[in-house]
């Protein structure tokens, strides 16, 4: 797809096998074909490995972060485990939510932590609410000791941001799904790789080999998670869908 955007006009136009289509700058339409440029441009310059919160690089889109803020604090989970620590600063995000809500840990799980990382995550002002476990996040031994932490609390959300493959993805939803609480999430992040093809750092197999293809198979033998995209908490723009890195993440369990 071909995008012309004319700032003096107050256009967008939009060039594809179905025709040429032109709509106005401030519509959904065209804030949609902008944003779909942006997140490709980003993926290929890397934007996301530019952000730190509170300290630590948090390599994640802005949005995707604000967004999942939102529904943390409407759930208002006890415990949120995630898999895939890297630098640690999602953990450390999840950790300032729930010191700021007066409750909550943080369970994070990596195959590899790296020295460096869980040196600066173990000094940090929230580490004390931040628990890592390292080793496989699929492996029975490492989902074991995750059961073990959570003994018992509700609500639990999941964030699955590690190995994202097709396999390993659908290997965290079977293993992880089973401690979420009723009406709480589990977010399998990064499905964005689905549109990725041909972009720098891509491969051919993501059309298929991605979390989006995971969380359909999921859905398909697991009746009690449906696919609901979180309202906006608050909305009085136009606009009513996300720009993400993570379309089709949140997965809700309904019992």
């Amino acid at each position: 797809m071909q995008i012309v955007i004319d700032l003096d006009a107050g256009l967008v136009t939009t060039q594809s096998g179905g025709g040429e289509k032109s709509f106005p700058l401030g519509s959904e339409e065209a804030f949609q074909a902008i944003s779909a440029a942006w997140i490709r441009s980003g993926w290929d310059a890397k934007h996301v490995y530019s952000f730190t919160w509170l300290g630590r690089p948090i390599i994640q889109l802005p949005e995707d972060m604000f967004r999942l803020q939102e529904v943390i604090y409407r759930v208002k989970p006890r415990v949120i485990v995630e898999t895939g620590v890297a630098h640690g600063g999602s953990l450390v995000f999840y950790a300032g939510l729930f010191r700021a809500m007066g409750q909550g840990k943080v369970i994070g799980v990596d195959i590899e932590i790296r020295p460096h990382n869980r040196k600066a995550i173990e000094a940090h002002e929230l580490a004390s609410m931040i628990s890592l476990i390292e080793g496989s996040s699929t492996a029975p031994e490492i989902v074991a000791r995750v059961q073990a932490q959570l003994a018992g609390t509700e609500p639990v959300m999941v964030v699955l941001d590690s190995n994202h493959t097709k396999e390993h993805v659908l290997g965290e939803l079977r293993a992880y799904s089973k401690f979420v609480s009723a009406g709480s999430y589990i977010v399998a992040a990064d499905g964005i790789m689905q549109s990725l093809v041909g972009a720098p750092r891509s491969h051919p197999d993501w059309n298929w080999n991605n979390p989006l293809t995971a969380i359909r198979e999921f859905l398909q033998e697991n009746p009690n998670f449906v696919q609901e995209e979180p309202e906006f908490a608050f909305n009085e723009g136009t606009i009513r869908s996300r720009v993400t890195y993570w379309p089709g993440a949140y997965l809700r369990r309904t019992r």
